[in-house]
């Protein structure tokens, strides 16, 4: 049963979960569960391992130590030249709609961009500007100096402009072709 608390954690990432959540999910007593959560956590203190369980803002979380740090920077450095269409897309529909909430994101991108908006703050490309007025109120977010430095552009409005093209058909023209008929 620990490792079933240890893939449930793992699965979730930086979003954590309550002890609620995990009572509810694993249908155990609070008790229980957190029995699990101490042997999980015996369990980290005893291995040679480079996660830690932590409880931040009433979420457990599997973290790294602190003590790996320096080898977690460099990743970052090493990587943080590697934007994906998908780390670009987010990107450009942060950008050209800041500040913007992730469920936002979401809706004009069609699919979930949690950990997308994740690894864009960890390169230092994107940063939480406070809070929305939506009910919940989520985070904004928005582009830094670092974004502006990495694609060479002094402010925001340096951004090339979006224009939608948008073609209207006549009727007629549905049924005319745009290739000339040639006699055999």
């Amino acid at each position: 049963m620990i490792s079933s608390v240890e893939a449930l954690l793992f699965a979730v990432g930086s979003e954590g979960l309550s002890l609620e959540e995990l009572t509810n999910i694993l249908e155990k007593s609070s008790d229980e569960v957190l029995k699990l959560l101490d042997k999980l956590n015996e369990k980290y203190n005893k291995d040679d391992s480079g996660i830690v369980l932590k409880v931040l803002g009433n979420k457990y979380k599997l973290t790294t130590k602190e003590s790996e740090n320096t080898y977690l920077k460099k990743l970052a450095v090493e990587t943080s030249n590697n934007l994906s269409e998908a780390a670009l897309e987010t990107l450009a529909i942060i950008a050209y709609n800041e500040p913007i909430t992730r469920i936002q994101i979401d809706e004009i991108r069609g699919i979930n961009s949690s950990q997308m908006v994740r690894n864009l703050i960890a390169k230092g490309l994107i940063e939480n500007s406070g809070k929305s007025d939506l009910p919940g109120r989520p985070n904004l977010y928005k582009t830094t100096d670092f974004f502006l430095d990495y694609f060479n552009l002094s402010n925001i409005n340096e951004l090339p402009k979006i224009e939608e093209e948008v073609e209207v058909l006549e009727d007629d023209d549905l049924y005319k072709s745009k290739y000339k008929e040639e006699d055999f």
